[in-house]
């Protein structure tokens, strides 16, 4: 039962026909032709670094932090009031369950 069965070769039951024969292709090789010219690499200007663009670097660094800072900081203030007031209305409902049950 938990022996894996192992599937037979089926015999064929019509006339087989044998492959057919591939007669090997002569390859012939194209002209040669000569390899492309190397391009000269175009002269790319190096950056200057001068004060003022260090300071504005800085400057734009020092903004994309504090407005990300802020954006973090206030999803987790929302995240921080909502857990709040789901703890208040439970112990709202809680109060009310409470009171209901001793009335009966």
């Amino acid at each position: 039962m938990f022996r894996p069965k192992i599937p037979t070769m089926p015999t064929p039951t019509s006339h087989v026909t044998p492959p057919a024969m591939v007669e090997p292709t002569t390859i012939v090789p194209a002209a040669q032709t000569p390899p492309p010219a190397a391009a000269p690499a175009p002269s790319r200007p190096t950056v200057q670094l001068t004060p003022g663009t260090a300071l504005a670097l800085v400057g734009g660094g020092t903004a994309v932090v504090l407005v990300v800072g802020a954006v973090l900081v206030s999803m987790l203030l929302a995240v921080a009031i909502t857990g709040a007031s789901v703890a208040v209305c439970a112990v709202v409902l809680r109060s009310l369950l409470a009171s209901e049950t001793k009335r009966r």
